[in-house]
């Protein structure tokens, strides 16, 4: 299926690595040039690299710490046109309410939901003027399924889903969609390093991580998050705003 996304130009945070550089590749894929951001410059180098293989080639980025409000501004004047926002950047530690300090609170939030904020405020207000574009912002299961070893997160994510539905309950009048994904486990680097921290305390081994998975019910692939983002960024998808789409093999819904 041809998603008629050549020759826009798609703004992924958090793209290095995981679920980020998956979707930054299929937009590629599908003709995208991109503009990667996330915070270290080897990593970002690394990935442009790689992704300017596909599709058009044409691959550029930023090395900015979106948790800080002139960084965000500096990343806004640098591209100011993207045709499609990917909100990916973050990650919240895990934790109950008392086994999380303020500090480690608010240092997560600056970038996981101010970020998404900041870059919501400011590309939908360009997109607006434009009259057209698209925001995706990658949020978590844990927003739909709240749990308590992870209240942070939860109530974050949570966040983010209500800011996505109230942006774009009201975006498609002036020509903007705004929508999320909520990844479920997805198999990435962060997820490789939680399960096996979650082995050695569980079983004093880290290697033994496969035996808390369920094998009836997998991980995700970084892929089936990015198939996804490509047709909610496409015109295949032009009836769908300020909707959240949940993509974690049915564990929310079990």
């Amino acid at each position: 299926m041809d998603l008629n996304l050549k020759g826009r130009l798609a703004l992924v945070t958090g793209a290095s690595k995981g679920i980020g550089y998956a979707c930054a590749a299929r937009l590629a894929e599908e003709g995208c040039e991109l503009h990667l951001v996330s915070r270290t410059a080897a990593d970002l180098q690394s990935a442009a690299q790689r992704l300017s293989q596909l599709g058009n080639g044409r691959v550029s980025w930023s090395a900015l710490d979106l948790s800080k409000s002139d960084e965000t501004r500096t990343l806004v004047s640098e591209v100011p046109g993207a045709d499609i926002l990917v909100n990916n950047a973050g990650a919240i530690p895990r934790g109950a309410i008392d086994q999380l300090d303020e500090a480690t609170w608010r240092e997560a939030w600056e970038l996981k939901v101010f970020g998404y904020i900041n870059l919501c405020r400011a590309y939908n207000s360009a997109m607006k003027e434009r009259g057209n574009g698209v925001i995706i912002n990658i949020i978590g299961a844990a927003g739909e399924r709240p749990a308590a070893d992870y209240a942070a997160g939860s109530a974050g994510n949570a966040g983010l889903m209500a800011l996505t539905r109230a942006m774009g309950a009201i975006s498609g009048s002036y020509g903007v969609r705004i929508v999320g994904v909520n990844p479920g486990y997805i198999e990435t680097e962060r997820f490789d390093k939680a399960v096996r921290a979650l082995a050695l305390k569980t079983f004093g081994d880290e290697n033994r991580w496969r035996e808390l998975l369920d094998p009836d019910y997998p991980p995700g692939k970084p892929e089936h998050i990015a198939d996804m983002v490509a047709f909610l960024a496409s015109d295949r998808s032009a009836y769908t705003t300020g909707t959240i789409i949940t993509v974690d093999g049915g564990r929310c819904a079990r």
